[in-house]
Parts: structure tokens; sequence; C-alpha cells
């Protein structure tokens, strides 16, 4: 029963699965997320993460159901109005994927600060949707001290709108796009170097020659050109194309004199840019061993932090300033033999890298008092094999962004110098915002948030509110009085095609954060459904 059970699991998650494996699908399933409001934006979110299987959701939301929330929110029908929004959402949402737990609670989340703030902290991320602005920050401050994440998301009219805030996130597989391979070739760890002697390309016969791996052909060739150019790797284009010209005359010819057909040397002149690429260590791992959460451990200090030490500690005795082996090589031309004997240098190679990384692990665990499986050794392999490319993100928490003497000026101040840049509609939006605490509407709404096309009165209220917003952070900056239309004109409708575009961001940025896979952004993303933009900026 067990063993059909997962073969379902597995039909059913198949592309999700070869995206982030199962330890990703496992932390998805292992998560409770948090969504404050069943809007149109709110319920695309949660549909783009119930789907993929996230463990359990909670909808807060204090709102009944009316006409405007069925005109735009496809998880709402006619049946709902006058209902609670929350537990209407959830039941229709739950629909999508039995195996997820939905849950509701019938409160405004302002109620639920002032009466239980930690009901908060038990939830794996907090997605706040269109939420007032005081709201965002009395409950970002509470979700910054607990330390968790906290995803801010709003449609307004044409404007989609995420923040992110989290004091610190971790990545160990981030996913890098072309990513260049750890072959070592300018400088052979043992084990290869016993494998490279072992071909002897002048001697061998006509199939072996033309199945021999590329990185055999390209490391044979790299002891020649060392002998003639004093041990020195080629460096300059120059230099690589007399490299390449190198292993062109290597290809065996006919009784003709005609070069052979062997598509492993042509591999070989390909690959050459990629085979001498030093791996260096980069910019954000050096930050990361020189942080102070890896120089001092303590009985707090999180897994990721302990692996980075242990890393540290590799690289600065058995790997001579080099990262573990990642222990992967490319599909190339070759007989099954050779690849997989290649393949198998490399993999031993790493496992033997990973073992040393993990006893001093298990080392500063005992030095904690923990026991020494706290961290297992799946887990420092997996980390090892991604050493190149671990990331620590930090963002701003709301109240820095918010506050006087902390506003990021300069980056706003460059990006308006185009007037139309993505950051005028932050500013809108913040302004639109400071229009809403002196008036309890938004501009071009009515007392109870009605779309009021008399928008007139409201343009010179909101261009107030714009030049006091400017005038405030003392940004020298203009904001064309079409965007002050536009925005009244808006009436702080929530259109589904933006709340869907907004969901499925959103959902995205979410997984990462709960993976701790891929890169999620930092810190504010906005999005132009008019000019079909987007941008992201750190504020």
């Amino acid at each position: 029963m067990r063993m059909e059970n997962k073969t379902n699991k597995e039909q059913r998650y198949d592309r999700q699965l070869r995206l982030w494996g199962d330890h990703g699908q496992d932390a998805l399933e292992n998560a409770h997320v948090c969504v404050i409001n069943a809007t149109a934006s709110g319920t695309e979110i949660l549909k783009n993460l119930v789907l993929p299987g996230i463990g359990a959701f909670t909808i807060v939301d204090g709102h009944k159901v009316t006409g405007e929330d069925v005109g735009n929110n496809f998880f709402l029908s006619c049946e709902s109005i006058g209902k609670s929004r929350a537990q209407a959402a959830t039941e229709l949402l739950q629909e999508l994927n039995t195996d997820v737990s939905g849950n509701f609670v019938e409160e405004d989340a302002d109620k639920l600060l002032d009466n239980d703030q930690e009901f908060f902290h038990r939830f794996s991320l907090v997605i706040g949707v269109e939420l007032p602005e005081s709201v965002c920050v009395r409950l970002g401050d509470v979700l910054w001290k607990a330390g968790v994440p906290f995803l801010v998301c709003r449609t307004y009219g044409l404007v989609g709108y995420m923040r992110l805030a989290v004091k610190e996130h971790t990545v160990v597989e981030s996913h890098p796009d072309n990513a260049l391979e750890d072959l070592r070739l300018e400088e052979p760890f043992t084990e290869l170097k016993h494998h490279i002697s072992s071909y002897d390309l002048d001697n061998m016969e006509k199939k072996d020659h033309s199945h021999t791996p590329w990185i055999i052909i390209i490391a044979k060739y790299l002891e020649k050109w060392y002998s003639e150019h004093d041990f020195q790797l080629p460096k300059n284009y120059k230099e690589k194309e007399a490299f390449r010209q190198l292993i062109r005359e290597g290809v065996r010819k006919n009784e003709s004199g005609t070069p052979e057909d062997e598509e492993n040397f042509d591999e070989a002149v390909k690959n050459v840019n990629t085979a001498l690429n030093p791996i260096k260590i980069n910019s954000s791992v050096e930050e990361i061993f020189s942080s102070e959460q890896c120089e001092n451990l303590t009985s707090q200090t999180p897994p990721f932090w302990l692996m980075a030490r242990g890393l540290r500690d590799f690289v600065q005795n058995e790997g001579n300033g080099k990262l573990p082996l990642r222990g992967t090589i490319p599909d190339m031309i070759a007989d099954s033999d050779k690849f997989i004997n290649l393949q198998n240098v490399y993999r031993e190679k790493a496992m033997q890298d990973a073992a040393v990384v993990a006893r001093y692990v298990e080392s500063h665990l005992q030095s904690l008092g923990k026991p020494p499986e706290s961290i297992s050794e799946q887990d420092i392999k997996l980390f090892c094999k991604n050493a190149a490319f671990l990331r620590v993100i930090h963002c701003r928490s709301l109240a820095e962004e918010h506050g006087v003497e902390s506003l990021r000026k300069d980056e706003i101040t460059s990006c308006m110098d185009n007037p139309d840049s993505e950051m005028v509609l932050y500013l809108m939006l913040r302004s639109v915002d400071r229009f809403y605490q002196q008036h309890s509407r938004y501009p071009g709404t009515a007392e109870h948030g009605v779309y009021n096309y008399q928008v007139e009165e409201d343009i010179s209220k909101l261009k107030v509110c714009v030049n006091s917003l400017l005038q405030e952070y003392s940004l020298n900056v203009n904001v064309k009085d079409d965007y002050i239309h536009e925005f009244c004109r808006y009436g702080a409708a929530e259109p589904h095609t933006v709340a869907a575009f907004l969901g499925g961001a959103a959902a995205q940025e979410a997984i990462k954060l709960i993976t701790h896979q891929f890169v999620p952004f930092n810190n504010t993303f906005i999005y132009n459904a008019m000019a079909q933009t987007s941008a992201t900026f750190q504020l």
C-alpha cells in the first residue's frame, strides 16, 4: 500500500519533482502557509500552492463575500455572497487537492495582532494580501522578530507589487544558469592523474581513440602544452586557439591523409574554454565564510552555518583553497565503460571530500553538545555538491524601508532619472496608502470601497499626498500628473488578469522560500501590466 501511494505521488507531481526533487517536495508538504485576505490575488497565490501540494494553509480574513468579490475571484460564487470569505475560499480551494489541509480564521489581521501576536509565529511563511500600510508595517515587525518570512502582495489596478521581508534566508540549491563544470583539469587530483595516465592516445586502436572522453583528450594535450609553455595554462584567445589547434592535429588520418571523423575530438575543441576555466570561490561564498554566523558557532546555530563552517575548515586545510569536488561530469561521446569509469573517479573523489567535511561538522556538533546525527550525511553531501553556489539573502525590514532616515533615497532618485521607471509606481502606491490613512478610503472609491466615478476631487487630494511623501523623504524627483490621474481611475480595483499574474509570481517566490531552492528576489518587485514590464529594487 505504501509503495502504491508513492507511485501515485510521483505520477501526480512528476514535473515538479524534476525541478526540486523529493527533498524539495517534502519541504513543501511539511510547510504551513498563512495567507491574509482571500481576495482575487490571495486565492490565486493559494491556488498555485495547493496544486503542487503545500502541506497546509490558513486563510485569515474577517470580510464577508460581496458582489465585487464574485466578479473578480474565481474561487467565490454567487451563493457565497454574504458568507465568510475565508470559509468560502477555503472550501473551494481544497477541492483542487484533497491532500492539502485547509484552515480559516474569520478575523481581521489587525485584530489578531491586538489579541494574539504569537498566532503568526507558527507558520513557515506569512503572505499579506491587500493590507493597509499600517497593518503591514506592524505585522512585519512581529514576523521580523520571530524570524518568519513575510511576503507582502498587492494588486492595485494595473500594478502588481511584492515585498519580501526576511532577516536571513539561506539557499543551498540555487540552481544557477550556465554553471561551469568542476573538472579540475588545470590541477588534477591524484586519482584523476592516475586515470589520465592509463590512456595512451598515440597507441590506441581506432575504435578506442574515437571513443575516448573529451575530458581525457584535453588533459592529455594539456600535458604536452605544459611541457612547452613552462607549465602555464593557455590564458588569452591566441593561446587557447593554439591549444585547440594542438588537439585538432591529434585527430587520426586515413590512408589518403584526410582527417577521420572523430566527434570526441570536436567536442574537446568546443569545450576548451569550459575545461580551462579554473573554478574559483566566488564572492558570495567568501562572504559566507567570513560572516559572524560562520565564525561564532553556538548551540542555536542553524545547520546551514554549521555546514558552512565545516566547508570552510575543508577549504583551509585538505582543500588547499578549493571547495569540495562537485563530482559530476557532463554527458559526452564515449563508450559506456570509459564514461562510467571516468564518472566514478569524480564521484568517489567528491564522496571523499564530503566525508572530510562531515568529520568537521561532526566535531563542531560534539563541541556544542549536539548529537552527530543532528545533520544527516545526505544533507552534507548535498551541501558540498552545491558549495560553489551557496547564497544567503538578507532583506531590509519594512520599518527600515519606511523610516525617514533609512529610506534608500539614492536608489529611488537614480531610478527616477527615467520618469516612467517602475519606481514611479512604487511612489504612487506609497502615496495611495497615505491617502487611505487620511481619508479611510482609497482614491477613486466611495466611503465603503465602492468605485466612485467622480474622481476629479480625489486627483487634487492624491497630488497633495504625493507631494507630502516626496517632501517628507526629501526626494527631489518629479511624478507626472498622468500617474496621479491613473491611480485615481484605478479606484483600488483588483483586476483578475493582474491578480493571476501576481498569484503565479508570488507562489513561485513562496516555494523558493519554503524549499530553500532557487534564489528569491531582494526585496521589492513591481509589475506594470499596462507596459508588460517588471523590475526589482532593493528598498
